[in-house]
């Protein structure tokens, strides 16, 4: 037997080791059989009054986002059209910007909204109750998830329409879509859900879409932009009672839209003036007090407990100190907060709206927070074919930059809203470049928009607003001028009192002026339909204005009698005018004369050729007419001789004619320019210009034209000397030299500076008795001999000697 009792053992230990397997193997079978009951967890994102899921749904739900793919459970689409094209379409050629995903979403929350609002107006019932009855939009954020909501209460969609809401444009087909586009551009898409929502693949790779229709169940739209969507009846998120929610699944590049100061900026820009109130939940610090450490109280009870109790005031002190076992700590809560709290004034009437609104309106809408008012503001409905509102305002201070890249820029001050849904503010079709410096908004439900918002087409309609919204904007600049006190001169003293608060008023065409002058001048060279009316708003200094500004209309009132043209002249500044020689009989006649001297005035005396009836006359151009003088004829015939003489002692410079001035008093004579070239200071500006091509300006140059002053002892002289003896050089020389001196004084640049110096040296030569021949006298040739440098010693030695002198002083 010794020899079985190894082998014995060694079976006895296997069968026991099989035991003790089996035993656990069973022990572990019996726990996995007690099954806990379904756990009830928190809402996710923590909706108030949400529908709570078992802890099975929440993973299906989350292994489905995390894996972005479609349910399994859910009926699936194709779309039709191919939608790689149709996403390029969508994302690289219309939506330049990715930011406005967030204004487009808002905007369709918002013709939501509208269709419920409408449909309540003839049955109450169909807002619900509570919360389901309150027309609002809210936002909402989940960083962990990278998730962003977006939710409304309106009209909501049922299972066929989110088919074909969502599915309209791929439907239609790429090609068809592209093609009505380019033809028409007329696509008023406004409120079909299918259109900018697709800009949320922006900035998302995986959109879900939670619709309750009144007349349907609620379901889930889901799709990757993949060519397929998915519909599935929702049985696992909250009941939204009524309306959509929209959740972005972000890409990894857009998470910056998961935080509340981003999505705040967004709604600011885009969707500040929306019917209905946008809420975000926002986080916020609160100080909150809470009981002190553990630790603390113990130490304070077992200090209290070794205390005696001595009557009631102990007690008290006791009770005191309980009340201070408490510390303040920062929470974190979340509440909604709303975005969009400024007033939409312009659905107002203009009679409710008070100075003080219009004012905070002004700077809420420009961003401008200074003290400063605007100048004026128009707000008006228009009425007829197409149908807006709108509130013009002209700011207090033009722009620095306002007329840099003047017509290479698109930029302008007028916003463009549709429905209160900021569309762009990047386009010219509603007011011209001239009136740019304008701030304001247009709002209108009936414009014709295209597929993207911020790519308006040439459309008539916006042809109709742009001529109401000039006709309004210049009636709105007359009106700062009609209630300026300083514009009222030469009337009664009864009509400036009923003009209104003249503290205030006074003097604010003028600083209207100042600021925006230029505006109203290239306003006349580009609008020839509204150029009589921009005329009317010109202003500018004359020799009868002693300093101050003055309109054509107060000038026709100062003409004298028999006048029938308006004088002007153009120069570089009012002082140098003043003096210039051709206005020497004017003023001596009383005739007024109006200063030009803004560089664009050239161009704008082009356009602007008459006023009420009244032709301009530049009066450094021929053709000026002052009166008749009974001896013009005689006068004509005695200097015969010496014009043409002097016409072709001036056969080289170009000199077209000479003849007899009527303008002229005390200088000799003058140069004129035919009167449909360009004048002096034309010429000086042309010159000027950079990319200035020389070679062509000898077309557009005016014909020079001397005239003489036959009552000035010079010409008078010169004509004795030149019937003496018309070849004599020195008469040719004295009369090439006043010529060259008349070109310079009239505003010309000399084309040989050098050639008039010599004259001039000539003359002075003349003048001292110096003879013509002589020389100036040779230098002495010296030798130059190289100096020496300064040795290091003698340097510093001089240095030294600079310093004691230094101290000493």
């Amino acid at each position: 037997m010794g020899k079985w009792t190894i082998p014995s053992a060694l079976i006895l230990l296997c069968l026991l080791s099989l035991l003790s397997d089996q035993g656990r193997k069973l022990q572990a079978n019996a726990k996995e059989g007690a099954v806990d009951p379904p756990k009830v967890e928190d809402n996710i994102g923590a909706v108030p009054h949400g529908l709570q899921t078992d802890s099975d749904v929440v993973k299906r739900e989350s292994d489905s986002i995390s894996s972005r793919s479609l349910r399994n459970n859910a009926e699936k689409f194709e779309f039709q059209a191919e939608v790689s094209r149709l996403m390029d379409i969508i994302i690289n050629s219309l939506y330049s910007n990715k930011d406005i995903f967030l204004r487009e979403l808002i905007s369709n929350a918002s013709d939501a909204l509208d269709k419920i609002r409408f449909l309540s107006l003839t049955d109450k019932e169909v807002l619900g109750e509570g919360d389901t009855s309150k027309l609002e939009i809210q936002i909402k954020l989940d960083k962990e998830k990278k998730m962003l909501s977006l939710r409304d209460r309106g009209i909501g969609m049922t299972k066929e329409d989110l088919i074909k809401n969502l599915g309209t444009i791929a439907k239609s087909g790429t090609s068809a879509f592209v093609e009505k586009m380019q033809s028409t551009g007329d696509l008023n898409l406004i409120g079909q859900f299918g259109v900018g929502f697709y800009s949320v693949y922006l900035v998302a790779d995986y959109v879900e879409v939670i619709s309750k229709h009144n007349d349907d169940k609620q379901y889930v739209w889901e799709s990757k932009a993949d060519g397929a969507f998915a519909i599935s009846e929702d049985t696992w998120n909250e009941p939204l009672g009524r309306g959509t929610e929209i959740r972005l699944h972000l890409r990894d590049e857009a998470q910056e839209y998961l935080e509340e100061s981003k999505l705040k900026e967004l709604v600011k820009k885009y969707s500040e003036f929306i019917n209905f109130p946008i809420y975000i939940w926002a986080s916020k610090e609160v100080d909150v007090e809470v009981p002190a450490d553990e630790d603390e109280s113990s130490d304070e009870e077992s200090s209290d407990s070794t205390s005696s109790e001595e009557g009631a005031d102990e007690a008290d002190k006791s009770e005191d100190e309980d009340t201070e076992k408490k510390k303040t700590v920062k929470e974190t809560t979340y509440e909604w907060e709303r975005l969009n709290d400024v007033k939409a004034i312009w659905l107002r009437s203009p009679k409710d709206v008070t100075n003080e609104e219009y004012v905070k309106f002004y700077h809420s809408l420009t961003k401008d927070f200074s003290d400063e008012k605007p100048m004026a503001w128009s707000h008006f409905t228009a009425e007829g074919d197409v149908e807006f509102k709108a509130v013009l305002f002209v700011p207090p201070k033009a722009p620095h930059n306002l007329y840099q890249s003047y017509y290479n820029s698109n930029k302008s001050n007028l916003k463009l809203y549709v429905r209160r849904v900021f569309i762009s503010d990047e386009f010219d079709e509603l007011l011209p470049k001239f009136l740019s410096f304008l701030m304001g908004l247009v709002d209108s439900d009936t414009l014709p928009l295209n597929v993207s918002r911020e790519m308006l087409q040439a459309h008539s309609s916006l042809k109709t607003i742009k001529k109401k919204l000039v006709r309004k904007a210049l009636d709105m600049i007359r009106r700062i001028a009609d209630e300026d006190p300083d514009e009222f001169s030469g009337k009664d003293e009864k009509d400036v009192e009923k003009s209104g608060d003249e503290d205030e008023k006074k003097g604010q065409y003028t600083k209207f002026w100042n600021e925006y002058g230029k505006s109203i001048k290239l306003g006349i060279i580009e609008d020839a339909t509204n150029r009589n009316r921009l005329a009317k708003l010109l202003r500018f200094e004359s020799t009868k204005s002693d300093g101050k500004l003055t309109s054509l209309d107060q000038y026709i009132s100062r003409m004298k009698s028999g006048q029938k043209d308006i004088f002007y002249i153009t120069g570089i500044s009012k002082e140098q005018l003043e003096k210039s020689p051709f206005l020497e009989r004017l003023k001596k006649k009383n005739y007024e004369v109006i200063f030009f001297t803004d560089p664009v005035d050239e161009y704008l005396m082009q356009y602007l050729m008459d006023y009420e009836g009244k032709q301009f006359q530049n009066v450094s151009k021929d053709g000026l007419k002052i009166g008749k003088d009974s001896k013009s004829k005689e006068l004509k015939d005695s200097f015969k001789e010496l014009t043409k003489w002097w016409k072709g002692t001036l056969k080289t410079e170009d000199v077209d004619e000479v003849k007899i001035s009527n303008r002229l008093d005390n200088t000799p004579c003058v140069v004129v320019t035919s009167k449909f070239g360009w004048s002096a200071n034309m010429e000086r500006l042309m010159q000027a210009q950079t990319l200035t091509d020389a070679s062509k300006q000898a077309y557009m140059r005016g014909k020079r034209i001397l005239e003489i002053n036959p009552r000035h002892p010079i010409i008078k002289e010169l004509r004795e000397r030149v019937v003496k003896d018309p070849e004599d050089e020195g008469v040719k020389q004295t009369a090439q030299l006043i010529y060259q001196t008349a070109l310079m004084e009239s505003g010309f640049i000399l084309s040989d500076p050098k050639d008039f110096a010599s004259r001039i040296y000539s003359s002075v030569k003349s003048s001292l008795n110096i003879s013509p021949d002589a020389t100036i006298e040779e230098e002495d040739d010296v030798e130059e001999t190289e100096t020496e440098p300064e040795t290091k010693a003698g340097k510093d030695g001089a240095d030294a000697e600079s310093s004691g002198l230094k101290d000493e002083l």
